[in-house]
């Protein structure tokens, strides 16, 4: 792979150059299995790894770009089904007793890492409930590295995880203090992979007109790349992500992409997997390898009838503007745009 000369981009925003220049290029390993993966998170590059993203997501837990003043944050949990296994859900709205819409939040890390509890998620959880909404962020399995919940495993877990975590939600809307019928499931990268993907299973369900409506911010949704029908791909490439290899689709079931099954990787949907979605909007970042793959879905959606949107986010790179200390006020304008994604009739 070519690098890319982020230094010298006109695009990126000069605080994301900042960031993207402090931190040492990855090193990129390919696998033949799951299983080679999975023993790869037991060495000690693989710790130092996760020790510095760790600090990363602590240090943007910061109450002076995302104050806590006036909200109220809980933990709660609900059996999920089928498996019969504990999830938790990090719950933050506005303090007091009126109702509000609500984001069914659902964390990114490419299905594979991270957890809503990280210090990152939960200030952005804070700079959306801010806006007068309540965030439910749900904690579900992830594929490689334990969230909050401690299994790991690959493709359906974590779907069914949002899934029944969306179903507990609407159960518990009187409690809560949340309107049912203003619930909208938004998610970024791989949390907007599982975001479509939930709606579709709704759909299939027959209980799409539960959720008001979907937010997919820099979905990650095509399983394999460089795919020249996106040219971000290879553009792109780099800029945070370098996704020139097998590596997604190994973690969470290479059969599944091999399958080209819509639900684990929604490139595969057809217009008949979408229509009677409710409302969806898909946001991209400019300077994302996933941004024209996002474009390309909400292309489809239309072609398929379904009430969708697409915004763009100049200057940023992929999931930029939801890292709270990187750029809080383009952090906010995307916030304010999911709240009123909430809200709006």
């Amino acid at each position: 792979m070519q690098k890319p000369d982020i230094a010298n981009d006109p695009r990126l925003d000069p605080r994301i150059k900042a960031l993207l220049g402090a931190f040492p290029d990855p090193e990129i390993r390919n696998y033949d299995t799951r299983e080679e993966m999975l023993a790869a998170q037991n060495t000690p590059e693989a710790e130092e790894s996760r020790k510095a993203l760790e600090a990363f997501m602590q240090l943007c837990d910061n109450d002076d770009v995302a104050p806590s003043k006036g909200l109220s944050v809980s933990t709660l949990d609900f059996t999920s089904q089928p498996d019969g296994n504990s999830i938790k859900v990090l719950f933050t709205r506005p303090e007091g007793d009126e109702v509000v819409p609500c984001i069914y939040y659902i964390h990114g890390g490419g299905m594979m890492i991270l957890s809503a509890f990280d210090g990152n998620f939960k200030a952005w959880a804070r700079l959306m409930a801010a806006q007068g909404v309540a965030v439910a962020m749900v904690d579900f399995r992830n594929c490689m590295s334990p969230s909050s919940a401690p299994e790991v495993a690959p493709f359906p877990a974590g779907l069914d995880d949002c899934v029944s975590g969306f179903h507990w939600l609407r159960s518990q809307a009187a409690a809560l203090r949340i309107d049912p019928d203003r619930i909208v499931i938004a998610g970024e990268s791989g949390g907007g992979n599982l975001t479509l993907a939930t709606g579709m299973r709704l759909l299939r369900e027959g209980k799409a007109d539960a959720v008001k409506g979907l937010y997919a911010l820099c979905p990650y949704i095509a399983g394999h790349w460089p795919l020249p029908e996106y040219p971000s791909s290879t553009e792109n490439n780099g800029i945070l992500l370098d996704l020139h290899n097998m590596g997604g689709a190994l973690a969470y079931g290479i059969d599944e992409l091999e399958k080209k099954n819509p639900l684990a990787w929604p490139r595969f949907a057809q217009e008949a997997d979408v229509q009677g979605l409710p409302k969806v909007m898909v946001s991209v970042n400019e300077c994302d390898p996933l941004r024209d793959e996002g474009i390309a879905f909400y292309r489809m959606l239309l072609a398929a009838g379904v009430p969708a949107r697409c915004r763009q986010v100049m200057g940023t790179a992929h999931a930029s503007d939801t890292m709270v200390i990187l750029c809080p006020d383009i952090c906010r304008d995307t916030a304010r745009s999911i709240a009123d994604f909430a809200r709006e009739d």
